[in-house]
């Protein structure tokens, strides 16, 4: 079933039904200043940091669900009801949310009413644009009362859920014409405040929440709506709302146009007052004149737009397949740049509180950013690196507001520091910037303990090489990419944490996954050397990797697949010797595409083994047969009900991994299937078992052993945005960015009769043709280069700012 339709043209997803099975949302915002928006309204907005500069309060885990957000009510004579369906749930006359890139638009009506709520962040702007278009499509006049109404929540949000002595206490606005200002604890120890405005003279206000809603009345009944007059309260303590009351005329026909803004302000610390106890709102000021007419909303909307075109046209295909071609050129790329901004920290999932950027997530979003905007990528690596220590090792996880390690979880998690080899090979192969290597990067954010960037990288490297366990595989540490396998954990305590908890101290247990994501990794950081003349270092490192690829082969390999893990003791973890977790996909997809033991077969093998065991009708389960008790040397991986998460879930992130694979021995069916059956434009006929959107990649979709399977969660903010775009557009679409050019290597369905693929590529503009008359998988029969026939896969680097013709044919 479907609850709404995608709209290429216009690269929105319209929502056409209220009541979806889970609230779907959007992202506004690109850089600085953010809000979340779900289809019916609800979310919350932040600057930088969702736990320590949240403006507006969300309640998760709430029922009903997604209660909370930035509403207007509209009231029509005894009719009360909201464009957004929520929080009154009016039955309306029509109804539509159009989630675009970086604004949400709702348009409803009702009893001859017509109401339209465009939201949007402007570039460069710390302030929320709601342009409400309130239209009389009746043949009577109307006499409306519109109230707005958010709730605020300038503090730290996990405070907030707790501390209830002090924040009932704290609460502190000022009101001046149509502005609500926020200045809870301005006076002691902040210099930011917030505020709510809207460019139209008020005919009342509310700022006290009990006052507004009533003590025993839910968002969907307030008080002050029903009686339809403002109370004109100004909150001291308790709990602070901003609400503007308007009383709206319109004749048959008639419109009429307000702009609200919901904006973040900082000052400094000698210029907080403009007067005693009167903060210093010119600032505020300031940024309500930028906007406070329709035609300057128009223009920044479109500049909004025009900065999408420029995002979104760095990489378009034509493929003659309709899903996948909006996955490529809309929808994936616009996960790529949420995931960037926002790592793992806040979705409807992800509260924004206990977690920050990750060091691992980060470096791996960015392989689906970097060709957007090169820039802030290399700002971000830079970031990333600050958190590592000498040794290799690093922060798992820091704050965005500071910059700085987060220590809540720590760090020894052995795969984290392998991934800044990606993030940084693939910024330097797309912009061709190797002074990034050259630039000083502390250790733990101390400047007297920096470092030229390359040190980090050879740090990374021999991280692995310095923690090696009995059979010389990797170390695991805390654990691998999977959290969820803690093999020196042994918790028997329900409020320990598998992930921070290590009771077996002298961890020997070993990460097959590691050890291929070393290979893959260390052969980039070999490649690396050589192309900046380390050719030492390069012979050096070459001699671990190829004493890696014998260790995976002497004790890695179960006959049929490799091996996940040793445990704790010394036991085979993901053998056909185990009576459950006999095959994991992680091993599997690195160790493919790593290629290790192909010339024996062993690649060709695993992938038989993974299409046997562990594919099903909603893609790549992670371990089979999923685990039906507790085993207290794997951790937490063996808590979850069977086949949800990483319990013979689909755990959607490493299922590239396993295409990738599939592309190194030339598969191209095969690749393209699993791609199909986790992309989620594809899963859309199927909304009502999915749940979360059906236009961005989730976490996990519940595998062929759970309750229900192809039930999906978490989505959103999941490195499967980015392994997906860099899946289909670099391995089986196989343009891809290297040192000296564009290498052209596709891995298609023989079905295909080709594609086309416009790629900006260092100010060069390719038009890719691949034409495939023989219907092949993989194979280059010839490249021309406007006309001229090359006789390499790697196009050359071309003259800056020009357009090329490149025509390829497969066979």
């Amino acid at each position: 079933m479907k609850y709404g339709h995608f709209d290429d043209e216009n690269r929105e997803y319209v929502i056409t039904n209220p009541k979806t099975p889970y609230p779907w949302i959007n992202y506004l915002g690109n850089e600085d200043f953010f809000s979340l928006t779900s289809n019916t309204a609800g979310g919350y907005t932040f600057y930088k940091d969702a736990k320590f500069r949240r403006l507006t309060r969300y309640r998760y885990n709430n029922v009903p669900i997604d209660d909370g957000g930035k509403y207007f009510y509209i009231k029509d004579e005894d009719t009360t009801w909201c464009p957004g369906w929520k929080p009154v749930k009016t039955e309306l006359d029509s109804y539509e949310c159009r989630h675009g890139m970086s604004y949400t638009k709702f348009k409803s009506s009702k009893n001859g009413v017509q109401a339209e709520v465009l939201q949007f962040i402007p570039l460069g702007f710390w302030g929320e644009i709601q342009k409400v278009s309130i239209k009389n499509t009746s043949s009577k006049v109307k006499k409306l009362k519109l109230f707005s109404f958010i709730e605020w929540c300038l503090w730290n949000a996990e405070d907030d859920m707790t501390n209830f002595q002090r924040n009932f206490n704290t609460g502190e606005v000022e009101i001046e014409d149509a502005v609500i200002y926020h200045k809870t604890e301005f006076k002691e120890r902040r210099n930011h405040y917030a505020f709510y405005s809207v460019n139209s003279k008020i005919n009342g206000f509310d700022t006290d929440r009990e006052s507004f809603l009533g003590l025993y009345n839910g968002f969907d009944a307030p008080d002050v709506v029903a009686e339809g007059r403002s109370k004109n309260t100004e909150a001291h303590g308790w709990s602070p709302v901003a609400s503007h009351y308007i009383e709206v005329e319109l004749q048959p026909n008639e419109e009429k146009d307000y702009v609200f803004m919901l904006g973040y302000v900082e000052v400094e610390e000698d210029n907080k007052w403009e007067s005693k106890s009167v903060i210093n709102k010119k600032p505020a000021k300031d940024m309500i004149a930028k906007f406070d007419t329709v035609d300057k909303v128009t223009t920044a909307f479109n500049e909004l737009s025009a900065y999408w075109d420029n995002l979104l046209g760095k990489i378009n295909i034509q493929s003659g397949e309709q899903k996948l071609d909006r996955m490529v050129n809309i929808w994936n790329q616009y996960q790529c740049m949420v995931t960037f901004n926002m790592s793992r920290s806040a979705s409807f999932f992800e509260s924004g509180i206990g977690r920050g950027m990750g060091f691992r997530d980060s470096n791996q979003d960015l392989i689906g950013f970097v060709h957007q905007i090169p820039e802030r990528a290399r700002e971000r690596i830079v970031d990333i690196a600050s958190t590592q220590f000498e040794d290799g090792s690093c922060y798992h996880q820091y704050q965005p507001l500071t910059k700085k390690g987060n220590a809540i979880l720590g760090g020894n998690f052995n795969d984290d520091p392998l991934w800044l080899i990606l993030s940084t090979t693939e910024y330097i192969k797309e912009t061709g910037d190797f002074s990034l290597l050259d630039e000083l990067v502390p250790f733990d954010n101390d400047m007297s303990r920096a470092k030229p960037h390359f040190d980090h990288l050879k740090a990374s490297f021999y991280h692995v090489v310095n923690n090696l366990g009995p059979h010389n595989l990797p170390l695991i540490g805390r654990a691998d990419w999977n959290d969820c396998l803690n093999l020196n954990c042994f918790s028997k305590d329900p409020n320990e944490s598998f992930q921070t908890t290590g009771n077996k101290k002298d961890g020997k247990a070993e990460s097959l996954m590691i050890a291929g994501l070393f290979v893959v990794y260390g052969k980039e950081y070999v490649k690396l050397c050589h192309q900046i003349g380390k050719t030492t270092e390069a012979d050096n490192a070459q001699i671990h990797i190829d004493n890696m690829i014998e260790a995976v082969k002497k004790d890695g390999w179960d006959g049929d697949w490799y091996l996940r893990a040793y445990d704790y003791y010394g036991n085979k973890v993901g053998t056909h010797e185990n009576e459950e977790g006999k095959i994991f996909i992680e091993s599997q997809g690195w160790c493919t595409m790593a290629e290790i033991g192909k010339e024996d077969g062993l690649v060709e093998k695993s992938l038989n083994a993974v299409k046997e065991h562990l594919d099903s009708d909603y893609g790549i389960v992670l371990n089979s047969p999923a685990f039906s008790k507790y085993y207290i040397e794997y951790g937490e991986i063996s808590t979850y009900p069977k086949g949800y998460k990483e319990n013979g879930g689909v755990f959607c992130h490493n299922n590239p991994w396993i295409m990738i694979g599939e592309t190194m021995i030339g598969r191209g069916d095969e690749a393209y299937d699993y791609y199909s059956k986790i992309a989620p434009s594809f899963l859309e006929d199927i909304s009502e078992l999915h749940k979360v959107e059906p236009y961005v990649y989730c976490q996990m979709i519940a595998g062929k052993e759970a309750f229900k399977p192809g039930e999906a969660k978490n989505s959103w903010l999941s490195g499967t945005a980015s392994w997906n775009f860099y899946a289909i557009t670099q391995y089986i679409l196989g343009i891809k960015p290297d040192y000296n050019g564009l290498s052209i290597n596709p891995c298609i369905p023989k079905k295909w009769d080709g594609f086309k693929m416009k790629r900006v590529f260092r100010g060069v503009t390719y038009n890719i043709e691949v034409t495939n008359p023989d219907h092949v998988s993989k194979g280059i029969k010839q490249i021309l280069v406007n006309g001229n026939v090359i006789n390499t896969s790697i196009i050359p680097i071309q003259e800056e700012g020009q357009n090329h013709r490149i025509t390829v044919v497969m066979g």
